[in-house]
């Protein structure tokens, strides 16, 4: 079987069938909304951004093109997705190597849903003895977050609905898309 097809706007990603759901209008507003605001707010902070990958690399390209001010950039790998929905234990597969003590972090996201990611992140980095902790997803589902941990930076938010496109995939399929597709229940 092919590993993408497509019909009439929805798309086939190996077993699964996925609608449109965001387009690309809509994502580069949140993301230049986004971008601004961060612009403004850490002006005098000089951050590292922390990019969470794999998911986050096209949103994190179109972000911190935008961002304007004196920064650092620096990425992490953690894992906690099986299929399409999450495993509930995050696995870190390639660690931070920047000396984060003292310093204004940035956590650039895909996603945040149940928040699992997130916190293990923020534990990582108060081992580390960092300054501030500041996070940034493209989308946020407040449904599905357990944690207490702060969102500073939310371009979307939507429901706990399964998506891809955009950096996020099904098993490796779909980050390529410039959109964002949405699972379909038909």
């Amino acid at each position: 079987m092919q590993p993408m097809t497509t019909t009439i706007g929805k798309i086939q990603l190996k077993d699964k069938v996925f609608r449109p759901y965001l387009s690309e209008e809509i994502i580069f507003s949140a993301v230049a909304e986004m971008a601004e605001k961060m612009n403004h707010e850490l002006r005098d902070k000089n951050p590292l951004f922390i990019v969470v990958l794999n998911g986050s690399f096209m949103f994190a390209s179109d972000l911190l093109r935008r961002i304007s001010i004196p920064c650092a950039i620096s990425f992490i790998k953690l894992s906690s997705y099986e299929g399409t929905s999450s495993s509930g234990s995050v696995n870190q597969l390639i660690g931070l190597n920047e000396n984060v003590k003292n310093r204004t972090v940035v956590i650039i996201e895909d996603i945040v849903d149940s928040g699992n990611t997130i916190e293990r992140i923020y534990q990582i980095l108060h081992e580390l003895e960092v300054g501030e902790v500041k996070t940034a997803t493209l989308l946020f589902k407040p449904d599905a977050y357990k944690k207490q941990f702060a969102i500073d930076y939310s371009g979307l938010k939507i429901p706990n609905d399964f998506v891809v496109g955009y950096g996020l995939d099904y098993d490796g399929f779909g980050r390529n898309l410039p959109s964002i597709y949405v699972l379909d229940s038909e």
